[in-house]
């Protein structure tokens, strides 16, 4: 069995939250250990002024000492000196950092030691402590203050009875499924008042809401019930008065991204999909102020917007995803004068804050760092890095990232990232874990690569390459390249990763003996793909929530008409052979790759039941090992830090075990995590 065992230097900041530094590290590379410490920015939002930036900074629990859970929230704040300041921090968890317009005060959603709910909270940015200004019967989800920051639009799902819980209480704890859903609310806070929230009575269930600068109507995105599917393909925009009566309707046509108001108030800017079979929000489009007919501002974009704010009156800014990279640009509210403010090659950012007077905020990454926070000035043509969540990573050595373009064997040009071993003897081929993402409409950006999941400088660090190929039906190329899969789940989309494969090999770099492929979800699928239809290709296979059956899929998770719509668009009993042919479970007995099945027991979106199938379909072909670990309590994807940790360990232990030695039979269940003493303190 292969041992995990921490050195000390590992051990020390797991245990007392000190630098991981030290000759081992900065001579060996990346460890698992230091993937699950990483801290990431994850929102960022700028002061009215542009001064200032309050930021939530994700702080994984320190394994073997604090109680399991995902990581902690913290809320900090940073200057354009690169000052920060923690103002919430500890055992906390933080989440939706708001300025009020004064520029002095915080607003943000935590539930508080003493809390019964989660509520609205604010907090003075020169000193003073936290202020709860507004709470509801239930969790707060989600607000938008008003102009004047006097009023909230807050977000809570609908309160359970009294009778209904004492029932509960007595142990009718019953589930109607898809029937006993309760609606999101909106209601309307007057902040630090005593007055009790006033409900806006909506039909359906609401996702999200947006304040006009006039302070007279709300822009909200409703449900017909709150249920995965409908979220995901059934999300409409609505214009309402603050006193509850329609203005307006948009009929968008499928997935919505972000909404902003301009300042005027004379137009809403929507991220929306360009039809219903369009697999992701992306299009950049505006209506006026009651709805209406959405305008295309970027047609025959060749990539996603992720992100928008509006200069002024006439003029927006968009964060737009192309390729692997990202791109900041401008455009007139009428579509003319487009222009790029931020361009492409540099970090890859995830988030966009636009200040009233035009410095902007971005929360971004690099091959060599993870998310942080950056500030682009106004008239400025570089973002500069404000924050630095992980001092240790400069002494650890990291490998060469670079982007790789490919044609498929159909002539279709692609591209993907390749993370080289950090040492290489001579000219001698390497192992590679192949890295297939989930969607498939999603894809992998120039970016930092390492997660509990995808650990590439780890496996870097260890002699091994990794491959992230962004296939067809991939996000980032436009809505064309995004459908290209549609209606042939698996077929030329896992002809792509493999091809990718050949390219590696084809340049001398990789040992066609010793590739393994992983992944989540739809990645997940392509790893059973790979272990199954290719099987001859992949000496290793590890299956993360993934699928291995999609007539049972669709008929059991909890999207299967975001499934009809922007994947399969026939149902089983309209097209029997497709979904059987398009199923890893019907190519079984072709499998030799020894496949790990990983799966969280709670998932909805792909039940685990897939994994259930695929490992005893695998079992009884009886030509390859299998082994199948489960999750209790997780999701789709691991959120504790014990699951994902674990998660870690397997897949490299199987990656090691049968792309380097010494193969066979599979290594001992159990793992040594190496943890330390109970009890021990920070």
């Amino acid at each position: 069995m292969q041992r995990w065992i921490w050195t000390l230097a590992c051990a020390l900041v797991l245990a007392t939250g000190a630098p991981l530094a030290g000759a081992a590290t900065k001579t060996g590379g990346m460890t698992l250990e230091q993937v699950a410490q990483t801290r990431a920015v994850t929102q960022a939002q700028i002061s009215p002024d542009g001064q200032e930036v309050a930021y939530i900074l994700s702080m994984p629990r320190t394994l073997g000492v604090d109680p399991d859970g995902p990581a902690r929230t913290e809320l900090h704040v940073v200057d354009r000196n690169n000052n920060s300041r923690g103002f919430i921090t500890g055992k906390v968890d933080v989440a939706s950092p708001r300025w009020l317009p004064d520029g002095q005060r915080v607003a943000y959603l935590s539930k508080r030691e003493g809390d019964e709910t989660r509520g609205l909270y604010t907090i003075p940015l020169r000193g003073g402590e936290s202020t709860r200004v507004a709470k509801l019967a239930g969790d707060i989800s989600s607000y938008d203050l008003s102009p004047d920051g006097q009023r909230a639009a807050v977000l809570s799902a609908q309160r359970e009875s009294d009778a209904r819980k004492a029932l509960r209480d007595k142990g009718f704890s019953q589930k109607v499924y898809e029937e006993d859903w309760r609606p999101v609310e909106l209601w309307i806070a007057e902040l630090g008042s005593e007055a009790e929230p006033r409900r806006i009575a909506i039909e359906g269930s609401v996702q999200a809401v947006r304040w006009s600068p006039a302070g007279d109507r709300l822009a909200v995105v409703v449900t017909p019930r709150q249920l995965t599917d409908d979220t995901m393909v059934e999300a409409r925009v609505r214009i309402y008065s603050v006193e509850g009566r329609e203005l307006g309707r948009v009929d968008n046509p499928g997935k919505l991204g972000d909404l902003a108001w301009s300042p005027d108030g004379a137009h809403l800017a929507i991220i929306s999909a360009e039809d219903k079979n369009d697999p992701s929000e992306g299009r950049l489009t505006v209506v006026g102020r009651d709805g209406g007919s959405q305008r295309d501002l970027l047609p025959g974009l060749e990539g996603h917007v992720r992100g928008v704010a509006w200069r002024d009156a006439t003029t927006l800014v968009f964060l737009s995803h192309e390729g692997v990279q990202s791109r900041i640009g401008e455009i007139q509210v009428d579509g003319g004068n487009p222009r790029t403010v931020l361009a492409a090659g540099g970090p890859v950012h995830m988030g966009l804050s636009l200040s009233p007077r035009g410095d902007i905020a971005l929360v971004g990454s690099d091959p060599t760092h993870p998310s942080e926070v950056f500030h682009l000035a106004s008239g400025a043509s570089e973002a500069r890095r404000l924050t630095d969540s992980n001092p240790w990573l400069k002494d650890v050595r990291l490998a060469r990232q670079e982007v790789v373009r490919y044609t498929a064997r159909d002539g279709l040009e692609l591209e993907g990232l390749l993370v080289h071993p950090l040492e290489r003897r001579g000219n001698a081929r390497v192992p590679l874990i192949l890295v297939v993402h989930g969607g498939p409409e999603s894809h992998f950006s120039n970016a930092w690569l390492n997660a509990y999941s995808q650990p590439a400088q780890v496996a870097a660090a260890q002699g091994f390459a990794s491959f992230f190929p962004n296939y067809r039906s991939s996000t980032g190329r436009g809505v064309a390249f995004s459908k290209l899969g549609h209606g042939r789940p698996g077929m030329e989309e896992f002809d792509d990763v493999v091809d990718g494969v050949n390219h590696l090999v084809e340049t001398g770099l990789v040992d066609r003996d010793k590739v393994g492929i992983t992944g989540g979800s739809y990645g997940g699928y392509a790893s059973a793909w790979g272990a199954t239809y290719y099987s001859e290709r992949f000496a290793a296979s590890v299956m993360f929530v993934g699928i291995s059956d999609q007539a049972s899929l669709v008929t059991t998770g909890d999207i299967p008409y975001e499934q009809y719509n922007v994947h399969m668009q026939t149902w089983p009993w309209e097209s029997p052979e497709m979904y059987r042919q398009t199923s890893p479970i019907t190519h079984a007995q072709k499998s030799r790759t020894p496949t790990l099945i990983l799966h969280g027991e709670a998932d909805p979106r792909v039940p685990v039941m897939q994994s259930y199938m695929m490992y005893r379909y695998l079992q009884l072909a009886g030509q390859a090992p299998v082994r199948l670990v489960l999750y209790p309590g997780e999701g789709h994807g691991n959120s504790r830090g014990a699951s994902r940790y674990d998660y870690s360990l397997r897949l490299m232990q199987w990656m090691t075990h049968y792309l380097k030695g010494p193969g066979g039979e599979p290594p001992e269940y159990e793992i040594d995590y190496a943890l330390p003493e109970q009890g021990a303190k920070r």
